[in-house]
């Protein structure tokens, strides 16, 4: 295996040492700044213990542009809000039995088809990882985490459905609803219950898929969204946002996060920040 190459990216006056990808991305010009303006100063849960995070961003597809831009934020989150260290890394090796024990919680940040490909042994490395969250422990999945592992269903069962398309692209204005069960739930009061307009590239999904299965969040209303085409389901139901208990680990899933204005949004970055900590197990919710 090629050991991990690193960058440096200033944030905040620091260093942040960031496994590079093979594209060697970095954030926009001010997008630290921008950044560090929006996070929470606190975390919403007093960690228990030192927190360790995985940050996944491997592609086999598309690789998205903003994934520079929420590796800084999810680095800088951890850093800020002392909520959990976040280790930024696509070495295949951290999935491997035992390895992938440090961590409280991984983070598929916009990964995209088989993103264990080139693997000496993929099962290996599938089936550690739904022991590790089937155990106990915590998955977070940003945007295109839906659009990988087509060949895994168990993934597909674990993360509620596949990515089927985005008819809202990256420059359709979108509405999205807090849905009213979950106007209070821990994981989406910080919006106050108020719904959010802006433009982003917005899923759609097909089987798996089922919001009846977890505790929906955020969801589309299409009728108040930009006119588009593409749009496949006939029940109009387009979840953006979502937590489910597997086994006896939580999984937070939220597909905002394809422009890089996602990561400097304050209400998307505690929406993130307490699915993380959902996650992780500090941040008490009850989900299905």
């Amino acid at each position: 295996m090629k050991p991990a190459l690193f960058l440096s990216l200033g944030a905040l006056g620091a260093a942040l040492l960031i496994a590079a990808s093979p594209e060697n991305e970095q954030a926009p010009a001010g997008a630290a700044e921008k950044i560090a303006e929006a996070l929470p100063a606190d975390a919403f849960a007093k960690p228990e213990k030192p927190r360790k995070v995985l940050v996944f961003s491997r592609t086999a597809g598309f690789r998205h542009d903003s994934i520079a831009t929420g590796k800084v934020a999810l680095a800088e989150m951890g850093k800020k809000t002392g909520a959990f260290e976040a280790v930024i890394s696509d070495d295949l090796a951290n999935f491997e039995p035992g390895r992938i024990d440090q961590f409280d919680a991984i983070v598929f940040l916009s990964t995209t088809q088989n993103a264990f490909d080139g693997a000496a042994d993929e099962k290996e490395l599938q089936d550690s990882l739904m022991a590790f969250v089937k155990g106990g422990k915590g998955f977070v999945g940003i945007h295109a985490a839906t659009d990988t592992f087509y060949n895994w269903p168990e993934y597909g069962e674990m993360m509620n459905g596949y990515f089927d398309g985005h008819p809202w692209t990256s420059d359709k204005q979108v509405h999205i609803d807090v849905e009213p069960a979950a106007k209070d739930h821990p994981l989406a009061k910080m919006f106050g219950g108020e719904s959010m307009e802006f433009p982003e590239e917005i899923y759609q999904f097909k089987e798996p898929y089922d919001s009846s299965k977890v505790t929906m969040l955020l969801r589309l209303d299409p009728t108040k969204s930009a006119k588009v085409d593409g749009m496949k389901r006939k029940d109009n139901d387009y979840g953006v946002a979502w937590a489910r208990n597997w086994g006896k680990g939580r999984v937070f899933y939220c597909s905002l996060g394809h422009n890089h204005d996602m990561y400097w949004n304050p209400k998307v970055l505690r929406h993130y920040l307490a699915g993380i900590q959902w996650a992780i197990g500090d941040l008490k919710a009850e989900v299905k």
